[in-house]
């Protein structure tokens, strides 16, 4: 492990940095809460010689993902953020590399989405993409904030990749806190993120077609490539991680275990809420319950095996979701149902949406999860339906 340098850095400074040391080559972007503080120091870094880029100021999240695409067909190393409403307007564009194969890297300051109008914090925003073919990672503090924005560029430029990444950091909560991380040398992380060299580039002295009219006769053959192509990514987003782990020290897995030994019961959460879960899980465990904790890590392509295999012996599963899929419940808890449904041997799974627009999850909030849950599965076990709850919604 090489020596790095501690410094205290809000999330969003700490996403430029490593954007910075990525060595990018172009900037789109266009400002919004709580995502500005990124584009904002991106801006100054370009302005004074810290970064040689060029910084695109555009007039909406859509024309910023446009240019990305654009440049990085010709060749560029790209980055973008954007948060709530901002990814929205984006989404439109957001098919386009993922299906041209164009490795983007963009950051999501996750944001809640109107109506009614709010700048904090939920996964709405982040749900809404989720089926768009990017790779799609979450952080929980600022240190794996930066670290998961140098894995995004290995792991999308990897030319047996070659798919767009999204890093997810929760709004506010990271994007305007500061935490002491530590920070790697230039070179050292020259030595981890190799020279880009995108193997399709346009170039009018040798003209390609890219994104072309596709009749039906060839269009399903064209996404099925596509989905083959994308659920093949996971062994380079592992060997990615295991690559940074060995140089910095710091290892991830598309799912991640917190004192699960001998747990039967299980809370699945995702995000910056995941560390006041594991106080809760403490307390918990301190009164000798069996209880532990699984995050996800890896959201898109969804981990399947790894998944499973954390929960195989877990008997009640408490999923979290920050986020309403209206008519549905919870998206992650439907989700975590459908990758369990064929499995011989599975836990009870029980449902619960909190955080909605910001509001605090406290340790209080996670027990009381766990303790409802538990009778959830008496009532389930009696042959009863039960809905999934919203958590700490004034009557």
């Amino acid at each position: 492990m090489k020596k790095e340098k501690v410094v205290g850095l809000e999330g969003s400074f700490a996403v430029a940095e490593a954007v910075r040391l990525a060595n990018t080559d172009v900037i789109a972007a266009y400002p919004i809460t709580p995502q500005t503080h990124i584009v904002e120091r991106l801006s100054e870094m370009v302005a004074e010689g810290e970064l040689d880029a060029e910084f695109i100021c555009v007039e909406s999240e859509h024309t910023a993902m446009s240019a990305c695409v654009g440049a990085s067909a010709a060749g560029a190393r790209v980055f973008t953020c954007t948060a709530g409403q901002g990814l929205e307007l984006m989404h439109e564009v957001l098919y386009i590399p993922s299906s041209m194969r164009l490795p983007v890297v963009a950051v999501i300051a996750n944001r809640a989405l109107s109506a009614p109008l709010s700048v904090w914090c939920d996964h709405s925003d982040m749900m809404a993409v989720r089926d768009i073919g990017w790779i799609q990672m979450l952080a929980e503090n600022n240190q794996q904030a930066f670290d998961l924005t140098l894995c995004a560029y290995r792991i999308a430029e990897d030319s047996d990749v070659l798919f767009p990444a999204m890093v997810h950091i929760d709004g506010f909560y990271l994007s305007h806190v500061i935490e002491d991380m530590s920070l790697p040398e230039d070179e050292e992380v020259a030595g981890f993120i190799p020279e880009y060299e995108y193997p399709f580039t346009l170039d009018p002295d040798k003209p390609v077609s890219m994104g072309c009219y596709a009749p039906p006769f060839i269009y399903p053959e064209a996404k099925k490539a596509q989905e083959v192509a994308f659920e093949s990514t996971i062994p380079q987003i592992l060997e990615t991680w295991k690559a940074f782990g060995d140089r910095f020290g710091r290892y991830y897995a598309p799912v991640e275990k917190y004192r699960m030994e001998n747990a039967k019961i299980a809370l699945l959460t995702m995000g910056s809420c995941s560390e006041t879960a594991m106080l809760a899980i403490d307390e918990l465990r301190a009164k000798g319950e069996d209880v532990g904790l699984i995050r996800l890590r890896l959201w898109r392509p969804f981990p399947f095996k790894e998944f499973r295999e954390a929960v195989k012996d877990v008997e009640v599963l408490v999923v979290l979701d920050r986020c309403v899929s209206f008519g549905m419940g919870g998206p992650v808890c439907s989700e975590v149902k459908s990758a369990l449904y064929d499995q011989q041997k599975k836990p009870h799974v029980v449902g619960f949406i909190g955080g909605l627009g910001g509001r605090d999850i406290l340790i209080e909030g996670f027990e009381y999860m766990i303790r409802s849950a538990l009778e959830k599965v008496k009532a389930i076990e009696r042959g009863e339906e039960i809905e999934t709850e919203m958590i700490g919604v004034r009557e």
